[in-house]
């Protein structure tokens, strides 16, 4: 039997793709529509594109970012679990809840992106990790 805890793994890696497929398909037209010819560009930075396109366009390349930067602690930390063999029951119940808040983060900063709300799951979030992690540090030490 393999540990429940991958289950939320696998979506969260799923939800990135929908992300990176959303950015895309927002992305490419906008960059179009700014004249900017991808066979043309040389070494270019975030910074760049954030001056060149819709900041609405903008706010799911954010996302697809931040999907990139704390998550992977959380793969890491799951990853920790399911080997120590306590990936069941309540682990991989807060790994469903830090999926889910990643995933209304991710809503949220891709459409209207107000500050506050993203602030609020990303720090429901991260407290969610914290438990993961003490969990892992429990099975381990």
């Amino acid at each position: 039997m393999h540990s429940e805890i991958l289950r939320p793994m696998v979506a969260l890696v799923a939800w990135t793709l929908v992300m990176l497929v959303w950015m895309m398909a927002t992305r490419l037209p906008a960059m179009k529509a700014a004249g900017i010819d991808l066979g043309k560009l040389v070494g270019s930075k975030p910074a760049d594109a954030d001056r060149g396109l819709p900041p609405h366009i903008q706010w799911i390349a954010h996302n697809h970012n931040h999907l990139m930067e704390q998550p992977t602690l959380f793969y890491a930390i799951c990853t920790v679990i399911a080997l120590s063999g306590t990936g069941n029951g309540v682990n991989a119940a807060i790994a469903w809840v830090y999926v889910a808040l990643r995933v209304l983060h991710s809503l949220v900063q891709a459409t209207v992106n107000r500050v506050g709300p993203r602030f609020m799951l990303y720090l429901a979030s991260t407290v969610a990790l914290a438990a993961l992690t003490l969990h892992a540090s429990m099975a381990v030490f």
